[in-house]
């Protein structure tokens, strides 16, 4: 596969993200934008194919869900990175280069403003190997796609970002196992780390997917805007392993104020 010549192809941002299904009335040039969010589809240990639509639609929702929380006057952007190919690629490493190249393109167009990546499967791994790049301020990995190599993924870039993680338990996709051992050894490099475990629910979170949503978006808000975080949150991040690494998402999360 490293020997495979590649073909050309730009990784792109999708259009800014607007509460409903029609587009915004308002320009986006209309408010000032003061943070952002990149939301990362999943994909293929390996194929050097065009990006997947269906990946990528899959994941609007839960933009939507972001734009919502943050509400008019925040001034949060939301964008999908739709990548190059819908392959990670071994050592190529694709969606993780592309979610990079992403976070250099808001910067471009926002400023320096913070940047939370947000990634699903594939993404979830992507997510976390670009949280290196310095506007990154924020992590989620929900069912990260984490092959059990010899060779773990690195943590360090994850030092000085926050990090959770949300798996569900019954995934038979990524194991969750998996998750927590990367989350164990982040721990140790970086407390601003947590990790929720969605009982029952498989790898596309699908039977807490109004939870999930909720749970992403109180981390992403209290991370970028300074909203304060409820208090599962808040007790996931301050306690020790293992208590904080499998923090249980409770049923109807997000439904009344947990703070």
């Amino acid at each position: 596969m490293a020997s495979q010549a590649l073909p050309v192809r730009g990784a792109r941002l999708g259009k800014r993200v607007t509460p409903g299904l029609t587009p915004a009335a308002r320009r986006e040039s209309d408010e000032t934008v003061r943070a952002a969010v990149l939301v990362l589809p999943g994909g293929s240990a390996l194929s050097t194919r065009r990006r997947s639509p269906v990946a990528a639609a899959a994941v609007v929702p839960l933009a939507r869900r972001l734009v919502r929380a943050a509400g008019r006057g925040e001034g949060l952007a939301v964008h999908v990175v739709h990548y190059r190919f819908r392959g990670w690629n071994g050592g190529h490493a694709h969606p993780a280069e592309d979610a990079q190249w992403a976070v250099d393109e808001v910067v471009q167009r926002y400023g320096d403003v913070p940047v939370a990546l947000v990634g699903m499967d594939m993404g979830g791994r992507a997510a976390l190997r670009a949280a290196g790049h310095p506007a990154v301020n924020s992590v989620v990995a929900m069912a990260p796609w984490l092959p059990d190599a010899l060779e773990p993924d690195p943590v360090k870039q994850l030092i000085g970002r926050h990090v959770m993680i949300v798996h569900g338990t019954n995934d038979h996709s990524t194991h969750p196992d998996l998750s927590y051992r990367l989350a164990e050894r982040a721990k140790k490099v970086n407390r601003d780390v947590c990790r929720f475990e969605v009982h029952s629910d498989g790898h596309l979170l699908t039977e807490h997917r109004s939870e999930v949503s909720a749970l992403a978006a109180d981390f992403v808000l209290g991370t970028l805007l300074g909203r304060s975080f409820a208090r599962p949150v808040a007790d996931a991040l301050a306690a020790p392993p293992p208590l904080g690494l499998r923090m249980p998402l409770a049923a109807g999360f997000g439904r009344a104020p947990l703070h």
